[in-house]
């Protein structure tokens, strides 16, 4: 079990002033890595860190439909990895004096992707970006790997992962039996993939549900 101060205490030494580093969260739908990135980044504070989601790069409405899988929303399929793969690798190379970079990201009140949505200085040493693919081997989602420092992955028992995800989707506007049927359908399809990168990491993460 870790708590968070030991693992703001591990991305602080990530955090060099001058250089540049990114850390890696990654896990199931549900699992925390959202709330540990923004904890992380939240405790280490804006001189030293900045929080990017993988989120960002959803493939919009329109896009889905077009392809037929607006119904698998959130499957690996549904982003654009390359994107994704390309603004990790802008972050990891920004050094102090460079412009800026902005990455989009993801509103739930609207299910949709923006763009330019956070701005990351150049002189922030760690960017902590936070995803469910970031260890999958297909795709453009290994270059991305290959640019970060680390990866943390979020291991939560399934049936608070569960409870977690049928809470969100109720806040969100999903009926209790729509709910349901999400997380239990298509996120947990993407879970048990996901689950499956998790010897990849260089960390599982296991923080207090209670």
């Amino acid at each position: 079990m870790s708590t968070t101060a030991e693992l703001v205490a591990r991305a602080r030494r990530l955090a060099v002033p001058g250089r540049r580093a990114v850390l890696g969260i990654v896990g199931a739908p549900g699992s925390g890595k959202s709330t540990l990135a923004l904890a992380v980044a939240e405790e280490l504070g804006p001189d030293l860190a900045a929080c990017v989601g993988m989120d960002g790069f959803h493939l919009s409405n329109a896009v889905l439909a077009a392809h037929g899988t607006q119904h698998r929303k959130g499957a690996i399929d549904t982003f654009d990895d390359a994107g994704y793969a390309a603004l990790v690798a802008r972050l990891a190379d920004a050094r102090p004096g460079d412009p800026p970079v902005y990455a989009p990201v993801f509103r739930r009140e609207i299910e949709e992707p923006v763009a330019a949505g956070v701005e990351v200085p150049a002189d922030v040493p760690l960017v902590v970006t936070e995803g469910n693919y970031l260890l999958a081997p297909s795709g453009a989602w290994p270059a991305a790997r290959a640019r970060m420092a680390e990866v943390w992955y979020v291991d939560v028992p399934d049936d608070v992962r569960l409870a977690r995800l049928e809470a969100r989707h109720r806040a969100f506007g999903k009926s209790t039996e729509e709910a349901r049927r999400w997380a239990r359908g298509s996120d947990q399809v993407n879970a048990e993939l996901i689950a499956g990168t998790r010897g990849a990491a260089d960390l599982v993460v296991r923080l207090p549900t209670a």
